[in-house]
């Protein structure tokens, strides 16, 4: 099997595990974070920054490389490891979220998806079939199955239609896939309807894939409502399989999904919200932008040592980012993506040490969570 997960550790207070993620490209310690580089790159940072804090798999993106600059240059560039200069480990998402957010830009049909490109306009078209021989030429370790996002809200009978045909795709996803050295998540879906997440999973389950997502949350539910799916839906899901939440990354968040069972996470909030200036600390999130920094000589975070706290005063990182240097925007970005794998190699200890519990109160109270 390409891709396996090893379970270390359960938590005695909770569904937490720690565990070991072997892949192709290395093995990697669960709980954890991925930072999104859905172009091929994680944005303003290096491969070489992002392995000195930590970072032992990435994801990138089916849509945006199948539109630019093509899977078949990736291809013939040595896939998309050589491509990109990353040789630890890469998860591929299908497309789907990013073609069903195009709106009246799309059509969807039994075969899969027809939509115009949001760069040129062209008229493409993205099923299973293709998402599987895209990420294939890609040669990521972990393929995602390709599904629809159902958008929230949305109605039982819309949401239910959408539940059983992501099924139907993701049984034609695991026909097409062919890649020995790649393994092929199934998404669980069903909207906030318990009953259709529990046949999605059941489902999805019976095609033996060797790992699962949760898809269809954090899509502006509130967070007690993806709590609530959650706490249902995890143990629906193989224990001796990896278990991924896509597109969460707020720490409140990870903290939360790790207690409910949840090996990875993925989310490109860290980064977007860098650029604009918002870092995350042990105190809470800072706007860097704000003019009570001007003169502010310490660091992003007293707590943190990362190569931007280390270096560089709040004071300097304002000045840049009102200067509009680059600058800015990486110093920003390398804090934000430290302080999250940072947090969960935290997580990781606190439940090696069975007080993941006592980590989540403590790490609230610090930083304003309720």
């Amino acid at each position: 099997m390409a891709v396996s997960i090893e379970i270390l550790q359960t938590s005695s207070q909770t569904k937490a595990r720690l565990g070991k993620l072997h892949t192709p490209h290395g093995v990697i310690d669960t709980p954890v974070f991925m930072p999104v580089g859905t172009q091929a790159t994680v944005k303003a940072m290096t491969p070489e920054e992002l392995q000195a804090m930590g970072a032992g798999i990435i994801l990138s993106n089916t849509y945006h490389l199948f539109l630019r600059p093509g899977h078949e240059l990736i291809a013939a560039s040595g896939g998309l490891h050589k491509f990109m200069h990353w040789d630890r480990a890469i998860l591929t998402d299908s497309g789907g979220f990013q073609v069903f957010s195009l709106g009246d830009m799309r059509k969807i049909t039994e075969a899969g998806v027809s939509f115009r490109s949001h760069l040129d306009g062209s008229s493409l078209f993205l099923g299973p079939e293709e998402a599987m021989q895209i990420q294939m030429a890609l040669g990521s370790d972990i393929a995602m199955a390709f599904d629809e996002c159902t958008p929230y809200p949305s109605t039982y009978e819309y949401t239910k239609n959408s539940m059983e045909r992501t099924t139907r795709w993701a049984e034609r996803c695991l026909k097409a896939h062919h890649r020995d050295a790649q393994a092929v998540f199934g998404i669980v879906q069903g909207g906030m309807y318990r009953d259709l997440r529990e046949e999605s999973a059941k489902a999805l389950t019976a095609l033996d894939f060797p790992g699962y997502a949760i898809g269809g949350l954090s899509v502006g539910e509130e967070k007690h409502l993806m709590y609530e799916v959650l706490d249902y839906t995890v143990p629906l899901l193989p224990s001796a399989k990896p278990r991924y939440l896509m597109g969460v990354g707020s720490p409140d968040c990870l903290i939360e999904g790790v207690i409910r069972g949840i090996d990875m996470f993925d989310c490109v909030l860290p980064t977007r919200i860098a650029r604009n200036g918002t870092v995350m600390t042990s105190q809470g999130k800072l706007v860097i932008r704000n003019a009570e920094h001007f003169n502010a000589q310490g660091p992003l975070d007293p707590e943190c040592d990362c190569y931007t706290c280390r270096n560089y005063s709040r004071a300097y990182i304002r000045h840049l980012f009102k200067a509009e240097e680059i600058l800015g925007l990486r110093l920003t970005t390398t804090h934000n993506l430290h302080f999250l794998l940072n947090l969960m190699a935290k997580i990781r200890l606190a439940i090696k040490q069975d007080s993941l519990l006592e980590f989540r109160a403590e790490f609230f109270a610090k930083y304003g969570y309720r």
